[in-house]
Protein backbone atom coordinates (compact mmCIF):
# COMPACT_ATOMS: atom_id res chain seq x y z
CA UNK A 1 0.00 0.00 0.00
CA UNK A 2 1.34 3.43 -0.73
CA UNK A 3 1.40 6.22 1.57
CA UNK A 4 -0.29 9.07 -1.10
CA UNK A 5 0.97 12.29 -0.62
CA UNK A 6 -1.64 15.14 1.27
CA UNK A 7 -2.40 17.75 -1.26
CA UNK A 8 -3.50 20.61 0.31
CA UNK A 9 -4.86 24.91 -1.49
CA UNK A 10 -2.81 27.83 -0.65
CA UNK A 11 -4.63 31.22 -1.53
CA UNK A 12 -2.57 32.88 0.96
CA UNK A 13 0.78 32.23 3.04
CA UNK A 14 -1.26 32.14 6.19
CA UNK A 15 -3.20 28.65 4.44
CA UNK A 16 0.22 27.43 3.48
CA UNK A 17 1.64 27.76 7.19
CA UNK A 18 -2.36 26.08 8.38
CA UNK A 19 -1.88 23.52 6.16
CA UNK A 20 1.54 22.28 6.98
CA UNK A 21 0.74 22.79 10.44
CA UNK A 22 -2.41 20.47 10.30
CA UNK A 23 0.08 17.76 8.05
CA UNK A 24 0.33 18.96 4.85
CA UNK A 25 2.76 17.18 2.51
CA UNK A 26 2.61 19.53 -0.18
CA UNK A 27 0.22 22.96 -1.04
CA UNK A 28 -0.86 24.29 -4.66
CA UNK A 29 -0.69 28.09 -5.38
CA UNK A 30 -0.77 30.30 -8.73
CA UNK A 31 -0.32 33.61 -10.18
CA UNK A 32 -3.85 35.25 -10.83
CA UNK A 33 -2.37 35.47 -14.12
CA UNK A 34 -2.12 32.41 -15.08
CA UNK A 35 -4.26 30.24 -12.49
CA UNK A 36 -7.95 29.76 -12.18
CA UNK A 37 -8.21 31.72 -8.93
CA UNK A 38 -7.37 35.24 -9.96
CA UNK A 39 -9.86 36.67 -7.02
CA UNK A 40 -8.83 35.94 -3.13
CA UNK A 41 -5.22 34.68 -3.85
CA UNK A 42 -2.47 36.65 -2.18
CA UNK A 43 0.24 35.42 -4.42
CA UNK A 44 0.83 38.38 -7.11
CA UNK A 45 3.96 38.66 -6.81
CA UNK A 46 6.69 36.47 -7.54
CA UNK A 47 8.57 37.45 -3.75
CA UNK A 48 5.21 36.18 -2.55
CA UNK A 49 5.39 32.97 -3.86
CA UNK A 50 9.34 32.71 -3.20
CA UNK A 51 8.48 32.93 0.79
CA UNK A 52 6.15 30.38 0.22
CA UNK A 53 8.50 27.86 -1.53
CA UNK A 54 11.25 29.15 0.90
CA UNK A 55 8.84 27.88 3.91
CA UNK A 56 7.75 24.87 2.18
CA UNK A 57 11.74 23.68 1.95
CA UNK A 58 12.68 24.90 5.14
CA UNK A 59 9.66 22.15 6.52
CA UNK A 60 10.77 19.82 4.17
CA UNK A 61 7.44 20.19 1.95
CA UNK A 62 6.69 20.99 -1.60
CA UNK A 63 4.95 23.67 -3.41
CA UNK A 64 3.61 23.20 -6.74
CA UNK A 65 2.70 26.39 -9.09
CA UNK A 66 -0.50 26.39 -10.45
CA UNK A 67 -0.62 27.57 -14.29
CA UNK A 68 -3.60 26.04 -16.01
CA UNK A 69 -5.86 28.42 -17.72
CA UNK A 70 -7.30 28.03 -21.48
CA UNK A 71 -5.07 31.33 -22.64
CA UNK A 72 -6.00 33.23 -25.65
CA UNK A 73 -3.31 35.43 -27.49
CA UNK A 74 -2.74 38.14 -25.76
CA UNK A 75 -1.41 35.56 -22.99
CA UNK A 76 0.66 33.39 -24.86
CA UNK A 77 2.65 36.17 -26.32
CA UNK A 78 3.33 37.03 -22.29
CA UNK A 79 3.90 33.94 -20.44
CA UNK A 80 7.30 32.73 -21.25
CA UNK A 81 8.68 35.87 -19.80
CA UNK A 82 6.15 36.23 -17.38
CA UNK A 83 6.90 32.64 -16.09
CA UNK A 84 10.90 33.29 -15.98
CA UNK A 85 10.71 34.53 -12.47
CA UNK A 86 8.84 31.84 -11.30
CA UNK A 87 10.76 28.99 -12.66
CA UNK A 88 14.28 30.51 -11.36
CA UNK A 89 12.45 29.89 -8.02
CA UNK A 90 12.54 26.04 -8.56
CA UNK A 91 9.39 25.14 -7.57
CA UNK A 92 8.45 21.47 -6.80
CA UNK A 93 6.25 21.60 -10.63
CA UNK A 94 4.01 23.52 -12.53
CA UNK A 95 0.41 22.98 -12.87
CA UNK A 96 -0.86 22.42 -16.00
CA UNK A 97 -3.42 22.20 -18.88
CA UNK A 98 -2.93 23.83 -22.29
CA UNK A 99 -0.57 21.51 -24.94
CA UNK A 100 0.90 25.08 -26.29
CA UNK A 101 2.19 26.21 -22.78
CA UNK A 102 3.29 23.10 -21.91
CA UNK A 103 5.62 22.58 -25.38
CA UNK A 104 6.51 26.15 -24.39
CA UNK A 105 8.01 25.93 -21.02
CA UNK A 106 9.54 22.12 -22.10
CA UNK A 107 11.09 24.10 -24.99
CA UNK A 108 12.56 26.45 -23.04
CA UNK A 109 13.13 24.71 -19.25
CA UNK A 110 12.72 21.01 -19.86
CA UNK A 111 13.95 19.68 -16.61
CA UNK A 112 11.36 21.64 -14.79
CA UNK A 113 8.59 19.12 -13.13
CA UNK A 114 5.10 19.72 -15.05
CA UNK A 115 1.59 18.16 -13.74
CA UNK A 116 -1.11 18.04 -16.03
CA UNK A 117 -4.20 20.02 -14.80
CA UNK A 118 -7.53 18.35 -14.10
CA UNK A 119 -8.24 20.96 -16.83
CA UNK A 120 -7.11 18.58 -19.51
CA UNK A 121 -9.95 16.36 -18.53
CA UNK A 122 -8.08 13.46 -18.49
CA UNK A 123 -10.38 10.58 -18.35
CA UNK A 124 -8.52 6.96 -20.02
CA UNK A 125 -5.26 5.11 -19.81
CA UNK A 126 -4.56 6.35 -23.25
CA UNK A 127 -4.62 9.57 -22.80
CA UNK A 128 -2.52 9.37 -19.28
CA UNK A 129 0.13 7.46 -21.47
CA UNK A 130 0.30 10.22 -24.00
CA UNK A 131 0.95 12.68 -21.61
CA UNK A 132 3.80 10.47 -20.53
CA UNK A 133 5.93 10.52 -23.57
CA UNK A 134 5.67 13.85 -23.54
CA UNK A 135 7.75 14.19 -20.08
CA UNK A 136 4.70 15.13 -18.14
CA UNK A 137 5.60 13.51 -14.67
CA UNK A 138 1.91 13.56 -12.85
CA UNK A 139 -1.43 13.56 -14.48
CA UNK A 140 -4.37 15.39 -11.78
CA UNK A 141 -7.39 12.70 -12.97
CA UNK A 142 -10.84 14.37 -14.14
CA UNK A 143 -13.42 14.25 -11.50
CA UNK A 144 -15.53 12.31 -13.81
CA UNK A 145 -13.76 8.85 -13.12
CA UNK A 146 -14.82 6.09 -10.87
CA UNK A 147 -12.80 3.92 -8.22
CA UNK A 148 -12.47 1.18 -11.16
CA UNK A 149 -11.33 3.50 -13.83
CA UNK A 150 -8.78 4.76 -11.81
CA UNK A 151 -7.32 1.55 -11.00
CA UNK A 152 -7.36 0.44 -14.15
CA UNK A 153 -5.56 3.78 -15.31
CA UNK A 154 -2.72 2.70 -12.62
CA UNK A 155 -2.06 -0.53 -13.73
CA UNK A 156 -2.21 0.08 -17.66
CA UNK A 157 0.59 3.04 -17.03
CA UNK A 158 2.34 2.21 -13.69
CA UNK A 159 5.07 4.63 -14.44
CA UNK A 160 2.84 7.51 -14.12
CA UNK A 161 2.54 9.79 -11.19
CA UNK A 162 -1.39 9.60 -10.58
CA UNK A 163 -3.39 12.81 -8.45
CA UNK A 164 -6.76 12.42 -7.20
CA UNK A 165 -8.88 15.27 -5.88
CA UNK A 166 -11.17 13.66 -2.45
CA UNK A 167 -12.51 16.77 -1.58
CA UNK A 168 -13.94 20.44 -2.15
CA UNK A 169 -16.61 21.98 -4.72
CA UNK A 170 -17.63 20.52 -7.84
CA UNK A 171 -18.45 22.83 -11.08
CA UNK A 172 -21.53 21.50 -12.87
CA UNK A 173 -19.21 21.14 -16.38
CA UNK A 174 -16.29 18.80 -17.29
CA UNK A 175 -13.77 18.76 -14.99
CA UNK A 176 -14.69 22.54 -14.19
CA UNK A 177 -14.40 23.83 -17.80
CA UNK A 178 -17.49 25.88 -17.23
CA UNK A 179 -18.74 28.77 -19.73
CA UNK A 180 -21.91 29.66 -17.39
CA UNK A 181 -20.34 32.51 -15.70
CA UNK A 182 -18.57 33.93 -18.95
CA UNK A 183 -22.18 33.57 -20.84
CA UNK A 184 -23.64 35.85 -18.30
CA UNK A 185 -21.72 38.14 -16.73
CA UNK A 186 -18.59 37.95 -18.75
CA UNK A 187 -16.40 36.38 -16.21
CA UNK A 188 -14.80 33.68 -17.83
CA UNK A 189 -14.06 30.91 -15.53
CA UNK A 190 -11.28 29.21 -17.72
CA UNK A 191 -9.28 33.11 -17.24
CA UNK A 192 -9.89 32.23 -13.38
CA UNK A 193 -12.50 34.91 -12.89
CA UNK A 194 -15.36 32.52 -11.88
CA UNK A 195 -18.36 34.20 -10.14
CA UNK A 196 -20.21 30.63 -9.35
CA UNK A 197 -23.07 31.36 -11.49
CA UNK A 198 -24.72 28.18 -11.38
CA UNK A 199 -24.92 28.17 -7.68
CA UNK A 200 -26.92 31.62 -7.73
CA UNK A 201 -30.96 31.32 -6.86
CA UNK A 202 -33.21 32.01 -9.76
CA UNK A 203 -36.44 32.05 -10.12
CA UNK A 204 -38.56 30.86 -13.04
CA UNK A 205 -40.08 33.00 -15.66
CA UNK A 206 -42.46 31.76 -17.65
CA UNK A 207 -41.89 32.08 -21.28
CA UNK A 208 -43.03 32.97 -25.18
CA UNK A 209 -41.60 33.09 -28.84
CA UNK A 210 -40.98 36.67 -29.88
CA UNK A 211 -41.15 37.25 -34.02
CA UNK A 212 -37.49 36.00 -34.00
CA UNK A 213 -38.02 32.87 -32.14
CA UNK A 214 -36.18 34.49 -29.24
CA UNK A 215 -37.50 33.72 -25.58
CA UNK A 216 -39.29 36.57 -23.75
CA UNK A 217 -41.31 36.47 -20.77
CA UNK A 218 -44.81 36.40 -20.50
CA UNK A 219 -47.18 39.35 -18.92
CA UNK A 220 -49.78 36.57 -17.56
CA UNK A 221 -49.34 33.25 -16.06
CA UNK A 222 -50.57 31.12 -18.84
CA UNK A 223 -51.29 27.32 -17.08
CA UNK A 224 -51.41 25.68 -20.64
CA UNK A 225 -48.15 26.94 -21.51
CA UNK A 226 -45.09 24.88 -22.73
CA UNK A 227 -43.43 24.38 -19.22
CA UNK A 228 -39.94 22.84 -21.38
CA UNK A 229 -38.93 26.21 -22.51
CA UNK A 230 -37.86 28.62 -19.63
CA UNK A 231 -36.25 31.79 -18.81
CA UNK A 232 -34.20 32.36 -15.31
CA UNK A 233 -34.27 35.27 -13.59
CA UNK A 234 -31.80 36.14 -10.59
CA UNK A 235 -33.48 38.42 -7.54
CA UNK A 236 -29.68 40.54 -7.58
CA UNK A 237 -30.50 41.06 -11.16
CA UNK A 238 -34.24 42.06 -11.96
CA UNK A 239 -35.15 41.98 -15.18
CA UNK A 240 -31.88 39.95 -17.06
CA UNK A 241 -33.53 36.70 -18.44
CA UNK A 242 -31.39 33.42 -19.04
CA UNK A 243 -32.90 30.83 -21.10
CA UNK A 244 -33.00 27.55 -19.92
CA UNK A 245 -34.58 24.14 -21.98
CA UNK A 246 -35.21 21.28 -20.60
CA UNK A 247 -34.89 17.75 -22.39
CA UNK A 248 -35.16 14.66 -21.02
CA UNK A 249 -32.31 14.73 -18.97
CA UNK A 250 -33.17 17.91 -17.07
CA UNK A 251 -32.03 21.44 -17.38
CA UNK A 252 -28.80 22.22 -16.79
CA UNK A 253 -28.04 25.09 -14.35
CA UNK A 254 -27.76 23.16 -11.19
CA UNK A 255 -25.82 23.68 -7.78
CA UNK A 256 -23.66 20.74 -6.80
CA UNK A 257 -23.10 19.27 -3.72
CA UNK A 258 -19.53 19.06 -2.73
CA UNK A 259 -17.11 16.35 -3.13
CA UNK A 260 -16.40 14.49 0.42
CA UNK A 261 -14.84 10.91 -0.78
CA UNK A 262 -13.08 10.43 2.65
CA UNK A 263 -14.13 6.97 3.07
CA UNK A 264 -12.41 6.06 -0.32
CA UNK A 265 -9.02 6.96 1.20
CA UNK A 266 -8.22 3.42 1.51
CA UNK A 267 -9.14 2.15 -1.69
CA UNK A 268 -6.92 4.73 -3.11
CA UNK A 269 -4.08 4.38 -1.20
CA UNK A 270 -3.87 0.39 -2.05
CA UNK A 271 -4.46 0.97 -5.70
CA UNK A 272 -1.12 3.30 -5.00
CA UNK A 273 -2.32 6.99 -6.46
CA UNK A 274 0.37 8.97 -5.30
CA UNK A 275 -1.20 12.18 -4.28
CA UNK A 276 -5.11 13.06 -2.71
CA UNK A 277 -6.10 16.46 -3.50
CA UNK A 278 -7.98 19.18 -1.66
CA UNK A 279 -9.92 21.92 -3.17
CA UNK A 280 -10.39 25.08 -1.77
CA UNK A 281 -8.16 28.08 -2.54
CA UNK A 282 -10.26 30.33 -2.24
CA UNK A 283 -11.70 28.82 1.14
CA UNK A 284 -10.92 29.96 4.87
CA UNK A 285 -7.82 28.76 6.80
CA UNK A 286 -10.17 26.79 9.52
CA UNK A 287 -11.32 25.24 6.16
CA UNK A 288 -7.57 24.11 5.41
CA UNK A 289 -7.32 23.34 8.80
CA UNK A 290 -10.55 20.68 9.10
CA UNK A 291 -10.06 18.91 6.32
CA UNK A 292 -6.51 18.63 6.13
CA UNK A 293 -6.58 17.01 9.66
CA UNK A 294 -9.17 14.53 9.06
CA UNK A 295 -7.99 13.52 5.48
CA UNK A 296 -4.31 13.42 7.30
CA UNK A 297 -5.66 11.23 9.81
CA UNK A 298 -7.66 8.95 7.22
CA UNK A 299 -4.42 8.37 5.51
CA UNK A 300 -2.05 7.45 8.11
CA UNK A 301 -4.94 5.20 9.46
CA UNK A 302 -5.27 3.51 5.91
CA UNK A 303 -1.39 2.94 5.70
CA UNK A 304 -1.14 1.23 8.78
CA UNK A 305 -3.97 -1.29 8.54
CA UNK A 306 -6.63 0.61 10.65
CA UNK A 307 -9.96 0.50 9.77
CA UNK A 308 -11.98 3.47 8.38
CA UNK A 309 -13.68 5.93 11.32
CA UNK A 310 -17.27 6.77 10.53
CA UNK A 311 -16.28 9.49 13.02
CA UNK A 312 -14.37 11.26 10.22
CA UNK A 313 -17.71 11.84 7.94
CA UNK A 314 -19.44 13.75 10.63
CA UNK A 315 -16.10 15.81 11.24
CA UNK A 316 -16.11 17.25 8.11
CA UNK A 317 -20.00 17.92 8.60
CA UNK A 318 -18.70 20.62 11.02
CA UNK A 319 -17.39 22.78 7.58
CA UNK A 320 -19.99 24.94 6.10
CA UNK A 321 -21.04 22.61 3.26
CA UNK A 322 -23.68 22.12 -0.07
CA UNK A 323 -24.72 18.90 0.81
CA UNK A 324 -22.29 16.15 0.12
CA UNK A 325 -21.38 13.57 -2.63
CA UNK A 326 -18.92 11.01 -3.42
CA UNK A 327 -19.18 12.01 -7.07
CA UNK A 328 -18.66 9.85 -9.78
CA UNK A 329 -16.30 7.71 -7.32
CA UNK A 330 -19.11 5.55 -6.90
CA UNK A 331 -22.11 5.98 -9.25
CA UNK A 332 -25.49 6.87 -7.44
CA UNK A 333 -28.95 8.54 -9.17
CA UNK A 334 -28.41 12.12 -10.80
CA UNK A 335 -30.28 13.51 -7.27
CA UNK A 336 -27.05 12.68 -5.33
CA UNK A 337 -24.87 14.96 -7.46
CA UNK A 338 -27.07 18.13 -7.55
CA UNK A 339 -28.58 20.00 -4.56
CA UNK A 340 -31.91 21.88 -5.68
CA UNK A 341 -33.10 22.94 -2.49
CA UNK A 342 -31.41 25.83 -1.75
CA UNK A 343 -28.46 28.20 -3.57
CA UNK A 344 -26.44 28.78 -0.55
CA UNK A 345 -23.98 26.57 1.75
CA UNK A 346 -25.73 24.75 4.68
CA UNK A 347 -24.60 25.83 7.76
CA UNK A 348 -22.21 23.49 9.65
CA UNK A 349 -22.53 21.71 12.58
CA UNK A 350 -19.65 23.74 14.04
CA UNK A 351 -18.98 27.28 13.88
CA UNK A 352 -15.29 29.12 14.18
CA UNK A 353 -16.07 31.63 16.72
CA UNK A 354 -12.35 32.67 17.48
CA UNK A 355 -8.74 32.08 16.54
CA UNK A 356 -6.32 31.11 19.58
CA UNK A 357 -3.29 34.25 19.63
CA UNK A 358 -1.98 33.60 22.93
CA UNK A 359 -1.90 31.06 25.70
CA UNK A 360 -0.32 30.36 29.55
CA UNK A 361 -0.12 27.48 31.66
CA UNK A 362 -3.58 28.98 33.03
CA UNK A 363 -5.19 30.89 30.24
CA UNK A 364 -6.07 30.83 26.38
CA UNK A 365 -6.75 34.24 24.66
CA UNK A 366 -9.31 34.03 21.71
CA UNK A 367 -9.50 36.98 18.96
CA UNK A 368 -13.12 36.75 18.37
CA UNK A 369 -15.03 36.09 15.21
CA UNK A 370 -18.45 34.85 16.36
CA UNK A 371 -20.39 35.02 19.45
CA UNK A 372 -19.67 32.52 21.89
CA UNK A 373 -20.83 32.37 25.74
CA UNK A 374 -20.28 30.87 29.11
CA UNK A 375 -21.41 26.98 29.12
CA UNK A 376 -21.75 26.82 25.19
CA UNK A 377 -20.20 23.31 24.05
CA UNK A 378 -16.68 23.98 22.70
CA UNK A 379 -14.02 22.55 20.58
CA UNK A 380 -10.50 23.67 20.41
CA UNK A 381 -9.01 22.44 17.44
CA UNK A 382 -5.31 22.10 17.01
CA UNK A 383 -2.66 20.96 14.94
CA UNK A 384 -1.69 17.85 17.57
CA UNK A 385 -5.39 17.23 18.58
CA UNK A 386 -8.88 18.80 19.42
CA UNK A 387 -11.06 18.58 23.02
CA UNK A 388 -14.39 19.17 23.39
CA UNK A 389 -14.86 21.43 26.89
CA UNK A 390 -17.27 23.87 28.28
CA UNK A 391 -16.57 27.50 29.96
CA UNK A 392 -17.87 28.60 32.73
CA UNK A 393 -16.54 32.23 33.14
CA UNK A 394 -14.54 34.56 30.52
CA UNK A 395 -12.84 37.74 30.74
CA UNK A 396 -11.35 40.49 28.85
CA UNK A 397 -7.63 41.12 28.28
CA UNK A 398 -7.99 43.89 31.82
CA UNK A 399 -9.81 41.06 33.50
CA UNK A 400 -13.75 42.40 33.41
CA UNK A 401 -15.72 39.46 33.92
CA UNK A 402 -17.97 38.52 30.98
CA UNK A 403 -20.98 36.22 29.99
CA UNK A 404 -20.32 35.93 26.48
CA UNK A 405 -18.04 37.55 23.57
CA UNK A 406 -19.84 39.23 21.46
CA UNK A 407 -18.36 38.79 18.09
CA UNK A 408 -15.72 40.16 15.82
CA UNK A 409 -13.50 42.62 17.12
CA UNK A 410 -13.70 41.58 20.71
CA UNK A 411 -10.06 39.74 22.44
CA UNK A 412 -11.29 37.54 25.56
CA UNK A 413 -9.44 35.10 27.96
CA UNK A 414 -10.75 31.50 28.65
CA UNK A 415 -9.55 29.08 31.21
CA UNK A 416 -7.47 26.77 29.53
CA UNK A 417 -9.30 23.02 29.37
CA UNK A 418 -7.19 20.22 30.57
CA UNK A 419 -5.68 18.30 28.29
CA UNK A 420 -4.69 20.78 25.93
CA UNK A 421 -1.97 20.40 23.76
CA UNK A 422 1.09 22.52 24.14
CA UNK A 423 1.49 23.80 20.61
CA UNK A 424 -1.55 26.68 19.75
CA UNK A 425 -0.09 27.97 16.72
CA UNK A 426 -2.72 28.17 14.25
CA UNK A 427 -5.57 26.17 16.46
CA UNK A 428 -9.14 27.60 16.73
CA UNK A 429 -12.03 27.48 18.95
CA UNK A 430 -15.78 25.96 17.69
CA UNK A 431 -18.88 25.90 19.09
CA UNK A 432 -20.86 22.77 18.28
CA UNK A 433 -23.71 23.78 16.87
CA UNK A 434 -26.18 21.11 16.73
CA UNK A 435 -24.63 17.51 18.54
CA UNK A 436 -27.32 14.95 16.53
CA UNK A 437 -26.65 16.06 12.65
Amino acid sequence: MRTPELLCPAGTLEHLETAFAYGADAVYAGQPRYSLRARNNSFKTVDTLATGIERARALGKQLYVVSNIAPHNSKVKTFVDDMASVIELKPDALIMSDPGLIMMIRDKWPDQPIHLSVQANTVNWATVEFWRRQGISRVILSRELDLKEIAEIRERVPEMELEVFVHGALCMAYSGRCLLSGYMNHRDANQGTCTNACRWNYREVQSTHDQSGDLIPVQQFDPDANTREILLEEPNRPGSFIPAYEDEHGTYIMNSRDLRAVQHVEALCRMGVHSLKIEGRTKSPYYVARTTQVYRRAINRAVTGLPFDMGQMDELEALSNRGYTEGFLRRHLPQEYQTYEQGSSIQGTQQVVGQIVDADDQTITIDVKNRFGCNDPLELMTPDGNIRFAIHRMETREGRSLDYAPGSGYVVRIPRPEGTPANLEYSYLTRILNQER
